[in-house]
């Protein structure tokens, strides 16, 4: 029998867990391999390593902790790849040397596969002058532009997708630019934003006062709190960026505060850091402990919890050690302070499990109580953990126990810390789960509720096509299990019928007990009125959140994808998105994709006559609509007398390919370069040029997948394209597999069709 809850959940896997070689053949046989892998790797650094991998095996058997994925795919693989999800990098310098050693630190961390978050806040401001050069300063945003092309340029080079955060204060004299920058939907594709909101900004929006954006103690500009607070939320109103981090609220609950301050913020927010702080994530699944699911007398089974807790705090603390750093500085930073961020998954259908309708007062009460459960067993085991490792090298028992949360926490828990020390600095978080979460049989992601109950999702098979298969989320499959097909009861809600405060109240209630922050999504209805929108962030700030991040449907940030059949008005921009009728086999994409994280294709070698060295192209497909087509051409040569040529053909034909629709003009067009230097003949057939014979290359690779007819030929049919309406609202295609199924969750967009997450 499988372990799977979900044909989803071995798809996700396969795809994303399962140790393989690099020639893609499988290492891991069955899950039961990979949770061996990961127990041993984890076991490996402690004295009895045998009993502490059974203990840790047992941990994660059937889902019941949940590593973050780069633990679940790198542990025991001995890659060269971090363990951790993302770190927060140095502070940056004032100055262009410094700017760049930055920059190379961010991109030696993002080729290990580290997400990277930054304060842009200690540039100077555009049109400050620069000493010595008699120049003006070109301000942060011009640099973080240079980052963002760094991190497609590490994509491109074939490294897990990258993700960044980019924060900047509230009173810098370029926040208003900094507001704006993403509402040009070209710029800055590699971050998300969010503006570090202060205390005292806070009251001066409340009490409509003026405001100063200053560097260096230097005034620039002075604005009312309130239009600076209008466009901030007009802005996330609009584009849903930027998000909001209530700065001071983080940093006076830091446990750390008495030797760190911290501004800024992993990519999906629920880990703010000190420069060089890294992130290393994992989760409880609360939905596999409940026992008596759906009965009168189904309750968390808490005696389960506490010793999971126990376990996961120490398999995480182990993580410290085993794991590799881009940076020394990352690893000395994280071994001095060992914060780790164990967070929960499935708690909305750990709720409905106990008929408790996720929102209300009931729901949010019993989340607080969870949430203080964890709390306490995992500084209790951290305690143990000290008793028997040592505590963390930077503890100080009086300036520990008098700063952030361990001033509300328990007297016994106090008093243990006081006698042992503690092995780790913070220990709770919640983390963006929506990848594991569907590897664990699609239990709800995080905190959040349950996005839909059931959904169709299209699955890519090895020949190219795509079959639908229905996705259902756990609880509702155990319910079905146990009831049949008896209607849901009214307690069950769903994130796309929840009041937004309904949100806030669940997030309020959670950050009571998580000692560093949570990502999460509060989705509001896209006919919500501006002034409730900004009510939503209000009562984040006066409830006691640390930050706020929304999603409001719209035409700009994506919705439900809106298919004319009727010809658009002459006022109207039509787009042709992909053929429809009598199988057509080209496909007409809105927008350039994002290269997915893997693609199938071939490699042929092409011999030139009189040519010392071979040619090769390896043509990489992409399946879009169902539909096989094109996507990029790498040249190779050793012959050194082709690389710029070859490579900028490489690049200008992979661009063609990705903009889509009829893309066969290339190899018309490169078939008719003529060589006034001679052709050659070929298996019989005269070809004019090498570029002529690199066209029969390409024109014999799309007739093998079905885009051409046959040589010489245009398309296999003539394609009768839908017609898309800007005007109106439509979804965004996903980057990886190209369906339109993204949507926001935890702050972070990601496809009910593939798990691919923007933020890794």
């Amino acid at each position: 029998m499988t372990r799977f809850a979900a044909p989803i959940a071995e798809q996700i896997w396969d795809m994303k867990y399962r140790l393989k070689d690099g020639d893609g053949k499988v290492i891991d046989t069955t899950v039961e391999d990979t949770w061996r892998r990961i127990a041993r790797s984890l076991a490996s650094v402690e004295k009895d390593p045998k009993h502490w991998e059974g203990k840790f095996f047992n941990a994660l058997e059937d889902f019941k902790y949940l590593p973050a994925g780069r633990i679940t795919a790198g542990a025991g693989t001995d890659r060269t790849v971090t363990l951790f999800n993302c770190f927060v990098m140095g502070t940056v310098p004032d100055s262009m040397g410094g700017i760049f050693d930055m920059l190379k630190e961010a991109a030696l961390t993002m080729q290990q596969g580290g997400g990277i978050g930054y304060d842009f806040s200690t540039i100077r401001p555009k049109g400050a002058p620069v000493a010595g050069v008699a120049a003006d300063a070109s301000g942060p945003l011009s640099f973080m532009d240079v980052w963002d092309a760094m991190c497609r340029t590490i994509m491109s080079a074939g490294s897990r997708r990258g993700a960044m955060m980019a924060t900047m204060r509230c009173d810098h004299p370029d926040i208003e630019n900094f507001i704006t920058a993403k509402s040009d939907s070209a710029r800055l594709r590699m971050f998300n934003l969010s503006v570090l909101v202060t205390d005292a900004f806070m009251e001066a929006v409340k009490a409509d006062k003026s405001w100063d954006l200053q560097f260096d103690g230097v005034v620039y500009k002075t604005v009312q709190a309130v239009d600076l607070w209008n466009q901030i939320m007009q802005s996330t109103y609009d584009f849903a960026e930027p998000g909001v981090i209530f700065i001071d609220r983080i940093n006076n609950a830091n446990n750390l505060s008495y030797c760190e301050t911290i501004a800024a913020t992993n990519p999906c927010g629920e880990q703010p850091l000190p420069p060089y702080g890294a992130c290393l994530l994992g989760s409880i699944n609360l939905a596999r402990l409940v026992s008596n699911p759906f009965e009168d007398g189904a309750q968390m089974d808490e005696e389960a919890l506490n010793e999971l807790v126990a376990t996961a705090v120490r398999m995480m603390d182990n993580v410290v050690d085993a794991s590799r750093f881009p940076l020394e500085a990352q690893a000395e930073e994280a071994r001095n302070k060992r914060r780790i961020g164990l967070g929960v998954t499935g708690l909305a259908d750990a709720l409905l499990m106990l008929g408790l309708r996720y929102g209300s007062e009931t729901a949010a009460a019993q989340t607080e109580a969870w949430l203080k459960q964890i709390a306490r067993a995992s500084y209790l085991a951290s305690v143990e953990l000290a008793k028997e490792k040592g505590a963390f090298p930077l503890f100080d028992a009086d300036k520990y126990l008098a700063s952030g949360n361990m001033m509300n926490m328990d007297d016994d828990v106090r008093d243990a810390i006081r006698e042992h020390g503690i092995r780790n600095a913070l220990l709770t978080s919640i983390a963006p789960t929506g990848t594991i979460s569907l590897y664990a049989g699609n239990v709800s992601s995080g905190i959040e509720p349950v996005f839909a109950y059931a959904y169709t999702r299209k699955v890519l098979q090895k020949d190219g096509s795509r079959t639908e298969e229905e996705v259902v989320d756990y609880a509702v499959s155990l319910w079905r299990e146990k009831f049949g097909d008896r209607d849901l009861p009214d307690y069950f809600v769903n994130a796309q019928t929840l009041a937004p405060l309904d949100h806030v109240r669940m997030q309020a209630a959670a950050q009571k007990w998580v000692d560093s922050s949570i990502s999460k999504t509060i989705n509001c209805p896209e006919d919500i009125s501006f002034e409730a929108f900004k009510d939503v962030y209000m009562e984040a700030f006066e409830t006691g959140c640390k930050g706020c991040t929304t999603y409001r449907p719209n035409d700009v940030t994506g919705s439900v994808l809106s298919v004319s059949e009727s010809e658009p008005k002459s006022s109207e921009k039509p787009v042709l998105v992909e053929a429809e009728e009598n199988g057509a086999e080209v496909v007409y994409m809105s927008e350039p994709l994002d290269r997915p994280q893997s693609l199938e294709g071939a490699t042929y070698k092409l011999k030139w006559p009189d040519s010392e060295h071979a040619i090769y192209l390896t043509i990489n497909d992409v399946v879009v609509g169902g539909r096989r087509r094109p996507f990029e051409v790498f040249i190779n040569s050793k012959n050194m007398e082709h690389y710029a040529w070859t490579l900028a053909l490489t690049r200008m034909i992979s661009a063609v390919f990705r903009r889509g629709g009829d893309v066969s003009f290339v190899v018309e067009e490169l078939k008719a370069v003529f060589d006034p230097r001679g052709g050659a003949w070929v298996k019989g057939k005269y070809i004019p040029s090498i570029l002529a014979a690199i066209g029969g290359v390409i024109e014999q690779h799309l007739i093998a997948i079905g885009f051409l007819e046959g040589e010489g030929m245009g398309l296999k049919s003539d394609p009768k394209a839908a017609v898309v309406n800007l005007d109106a609202p439509r979804g965004k295609a996903c980057p990886s597999c190209g369906q339109f199924d993204m949507r926001m969750v935890e702050g972070c967009m990601t496809c009910a069709s593939c798990g691919h997450s923007k933020c890794g």
